[in-house]
């Protein structure tokens, strides 16, 4: 309690260091099955010199520091070690730079995806960054440091490879910057010095705190139509998005399995699919500067498509247009980032996922496995896929949908998980935003130097193992 309170009176003010029961309790979990732990305290820093003054307190009394912004993500990541603190960075929200020239933006990291894409309407600057799948207030710095990805992640990959630097507190609360503001006056670069931002990019928290994010933007065409194709069984349609990525032509191509899109518009979790019904809709985004572009990539698109459709296995592709007067409820979904209403707001409250990478040469077959073991269990599969970065590799992501209150459906959804890692390893496929458990079922297939390696760095950063410490 020491450490409590001096953190209260000396760095944050008191009123931003929280000890009580409901606090804890808010605080202790998250959606998934992971198991909550209750944080001895949990405090809001504001600024940057306040994270330093709280982690060179901790590092010197040795508690653990659980860093954590919308708390949204689906591993268990931000789950606090027993009586440690809980480091709460939603208070720093500020977009400190937009670079045009340089195409780049400067963030905190309680920025959300929805705040930034305010601001760069309101402003009416025509640059945009890749936003994902997830509520508004999902932090873009954690999601780039997470190595996640968003609608433009075909073209440029997922968004750690959009990071031009970082602002970090390491552990011993020491400050320092990568990327070219490392010796430079501007954050327009990631070359040419030592790769350091590899440091915190995927280690979940575990070699410092993110204090600033530069990401790149990317300009916003003024020309975009969106198109969903039905197909009828799924290697048909990973064999459509594959050729689709691969031309060059398009800003987003994925699909959802049939089981979503009966979710999203009747809101019913369990059910079988007709076998008279498309299998898995396929979206396709096409942006261009003129109606020229926009026609010839709208025509590469059909021209693809209309070979499938020869063979039986897909359909005409629909416009979004058309589509919403067929299904109205799905506006909601016509524009990123959204609420995504349909998996949060359930009566269970559980979400969770084994969201992975992996080779497209396996992507159909690790799809068709991962798909029966969730039917085996009883689950629905809810399936997302998505070719990133022309198709060098694929996006394979198994959704699930709870009751958290039922311990035996709890303990099934933690075996279900388990099998579909391990599953989706055998075909190449890693989770990504990795879990502790799931970093754990990795290790035997490590390369063992890589492992030792990883240890060695993380021990060097933070040698009294406060950042993050997982179970």
């Amino acid at each position: 309690m020491t450490i409590h309170i001096t953190i209260s009176t000396s760095l944050l003010g008191a009123e931003n260091v929280l000890t009580d029961d409901p606090t804890l309790e808010k605080f202790s979990g998250d959606m998934t099955e992971n198991d909550p732990c209750k944080p001895g305290v949990v405090a809001f820093a504001s600024t940057v010199e306040q994270v330093q003054g709280v982690l060179r307190l901790a590092n010197k009394h040795k508690v653990p520091v659980t860093p954590r912004v919308a708390g949204s993500n689906l591993g268990g990541i931000s789950i606090p070690a027993p009586g440690g603190m809980l480091l709460d960075l939603t208070r720093m929200d500020r977009i400190v730079e937009v670079n045009i020239e340089d195409a780049y933006a400067v963030l905190e990291p309680g920025v959300g995806f929805g705040q930034l894409k305010k601001y760069l309407d309101d402003k009416g600057i025509a640059f945009t960054i890749s936003y994902p799948l997830s509520p508004p207030e999902v932090s873009i710095l954690c999601n780039c440091i997470l190595d996640g990805l968003g609608n433009l992640s075909l073209k440029h990959g997922s968004m750690a490879n959009w990071i031009n630097g970082l602002e970090v507190v390491l552990p011993n609360g020491d400050l320092m910057r990568t990327g070219s503001m490392a010796a430079g006056k501007t954050w327009c670069s990631r070359p040419p010095f030592p790769d350091l931002t590899g440091l915190f990019v995927n280690w979940q928290g575990t070699t410092g705190i993110v204090t600033k994010l530069a990401v790149q933007l990317w300009p916003k065409r003024p020309l975009r139509k969106r198109f969903f194709t039905p197909a009828y069984d799924l290697a048909s349609g990973i064999s459509l998005m594959t050729e689709l990525a691969r031309t060059g032509c398009f800003d987003d191509i994925g699909c959802v399995f049939w089981s979503l899109g009966k979710l999203m518009f009747a809101g019913v979790r369990h059910f079988q699919r007709d076998p008279n019904e498309p299998e898995l809709y396929v979206y396709v985004d096409i942006c261009a500067n003129t109606t020229l572009e926009l026609s010839a990539k709208q025509a590469q698109m059909l021209n693809l498509v209309e070979e499938a459709a020869e063979r039986g296995v897909v359909e005409e592709p629909i416009e979004l247009d058309v589509f919403l007067k067929l299904a109205p409820d799905f506006a909601k979904m016509a524009e990123f980032p959204t609420r995504l209403d349909f998996l949060l707001d359930h009566p269970g409250g559980g979400l969770t996922w084994v969201g992975t990478y992996g080779p497209c040469s396996n992507w159909a077959k690790a799809a068709e496995s991962g798909k029966k073991i969730m039917t085996d269990l009883g689950f629905t599969p809810y399936i997302v896929m998505r070719p990133m970065n022309g198709a060098h590799f694929a996006v394979l992501r198994f959704i699930t949908i709870f009751d958290r209150k039922n311990p035996a459906e709890v303990q099934k959804v933690r075996e279900m998980n388990r099998r579909l890692c391990l599953d989706a390893l055998e075909h190449g496929f890693l989770a990504y935003k990795t879990p502790a458990w799931a970093v754990k079922l990795f290790e035997p297939h490590m390369d063992p130097n890589f492992l030792a390696v990883a240890c060695k760095v993380r021990t060097l950063l933070d040698p009294n193992g406060i950042m993050n410490p997982r179970p």
